[in-house]
């Protein structure tokens, strides 16, 4: 997701006080890649575009402070996660009341939603996990991170994530073949 030339160009502007330059070139250089990470872990495009707007407040209130020890899309992920968990456990009554035929019907009626049958099972799988499996299951499986990368996002050992991923793994490989 980082690219050094734009995140150098992104700090370059910060460190000349062209703070708004570098927010709308840092917005206009990650929003999309941010929408989508928001969407693999939320699913739906209304949830995801609010989390996107708190993500891009977040960033603009904070930006400054970024040490730029630590790669850019790392703490823009880092950001993005935590919004998402925030959502997630606002939410958690509701989407734990959702059964996965439920979930099926309210995904193919979502308009952004274009995928195929296989698609669907998928997500529906994706959402039936625990919130620590599915996001790390979406970091590696969609983002293609490295597990160091996704520790140093979501924390833990690196131990822990391959083991969450192993689960979330074995969990959706049964779902999509009982299904």
């Amino acid at each position: 997701m980082s690219n050094p030339t734009e995140d150098n160009q992104i700090k370059a502007y910060l460190l000349a006080g062209e703070d708004e330059k570098a927010f709308q070139f840092l917005v206009s250089t990650y929003q999309k890649k941010l929408y989508y990470q928001i969407r693999r872990i939320v699913t739906f495009h209304d949830d995801a575009d609010d989390i996107l707007q708190e993500v891009l407040i977040n960033i603009w209130k904070n930006i400054k402070n970024f040490k730029w020890e630590s790669a850019l899309n790392s703490w823009l992920y880092r950001i993005a996660t935590n919004e998402c968990l925030q959502h997630i456990r606002k939410n958690k009554k509701r989407s734990n009341q959702i059964s996965a035929d439920e979930y099926q019907n309210l995904l193919h009626a979502d308009v952004f939603f274009d995928g195929d049958e296989f698609e669907l099972k998928l997500q529906t799988a994706i959402a039936q996990l625990p919130d620590k499996q599915r996001i790390v299951f979406t970091y590696k499986y969609f983002e293609d991170l490295k597990y160091e990368e996704i520790q140093t996002i979501l924390g833990g050992s690196v131990g822990s994530l391959k083991a969450s991923y192993h689960h979330a793994v074995k969990k959706i490989e049964e779902f999509v073949n009982s299904n």
